[in-house]
């Protein structure tokens, strides 16, 4: 098995809603903010390399909305997933499997693209299936009015209409052990329903790619919960059993938007679990 970090670009979001009640006299010492608020984030994916399978988890949110609604987010840097792909040898079109750790615009725009003459709809990786689980898909594509507009439609259904959409387990209690694409599986509730937090065998280590339950190094202790969250409380619960285990067992936590920091690792102290170690991907995979 190989483990490569794919970025699919860059953007900025309000630095209050990213850390929901915690002052900015805080947040701003390790996300510090531009004069508009908007601190620096990125989607970056990750591609596993196992056997026969090509396995991309999230895609960040592709390149077919408008210019007005990226205008929201602040684009910038010239990184993609293309880019990312060619430079490890792969193409888009060597993806056998595209896991969508849930379905927020941020985390899956890149799976659906405009056909050719932009009449409609198809998938960015035509040889790939597309994994989601049955309780989240419910929930994205029948969504509370609070959440509706991270569910957009366009990004959703087609993978539905393509049928390439194919869905995990769902355990009764938090962890999907030894799921069908080969790693284990934490489902997580407060941020949305049935959020799924990789979590990978590699060499001898733990790699748990933290999508949204831990989007920055910033958000490391527990009260720091993003605006965005739907049950901050149960954000709060599962933050702290997974930080926990994730101390215990020396886990090397993947973080999907923080721009400037790769891959973690967390300790206990009298405060709690805290920040242990910074790495970057090529330390942790090579």
């Amino acid at each position: 098995m190989n483990l490569y970090p794919i970025n699919s670009g860059n953007f900025k979001l309000d630095g209050g809603a990213m850390f929901g009640v915690v002052p900015k006299s805080i947040w701003h010492r390790t996300n510090p903010a531009d004069a508009n608020n908007m601190i620096d984030l990125t989607a970056r994916c990750l591609l596993i390399e196992d056997g026969n399978r090509l396995i991309l988890i999230d895609t960040g949110m592709g390149n077919k909305q408008s210019d007005k609604f990226f205008g929201y987010y602040y684009l910038w840097g010239n990184d993609s997933i293309d880019a990312s792909l060619k430079k490890y040898g792969f193409h888009r079109d060597d993806i056998t499997d595209v896991f969508l750790t849930h379905l927020h615009f941020d985390h899956c725009g890149g799976a659906i693209q405009w056909n050719t003459n932009r009449t409609g709809y198809e998938p960015a990786f035509k040889n790939a299936h597309f994994w989601s689980n049955a309780a989240h898909w419910k929930w994205a594509t029948q969504p509370n009015k609070r959440e509706k507009a991270s569910f957009l439609k366009e990004n959703i259904i087609p993978i539905q209409e393509s049928g390439t959409l194919k869905f995990t387990d769902v355990p009764k209690n938090d962890i999907l052990r030894n799921s069908t694409l080969g790693f284990d599986i934490f489902f997580a509730n407060g941020h949305t329903d049935k959020q799924m937090i990789p979590m990978i065998n590699y060499k001898g280590k733990t790699i748990c790619f933290m999508a949204d339950l831990l989007p920055t190094v910033g958000h490391i202790p527990l009260p720091y919960i993003m605006g965005y969250d739907m049950r901050p409380l149960l954000t709060l619960d599962e933050k702290e059993r997974f930080l926990n285990i994730a101390a215990d067992n020396n886990f090397y936590l993947f973080l999907e938007h923080d721009a400037h920091n790769e891959i973690i690792t967390v300790k206990h102290t009298e405060k709690g679990v805290r920040l242990n170690t910074i790495l970057t991907a090529q330390e942790v995979f090579n």
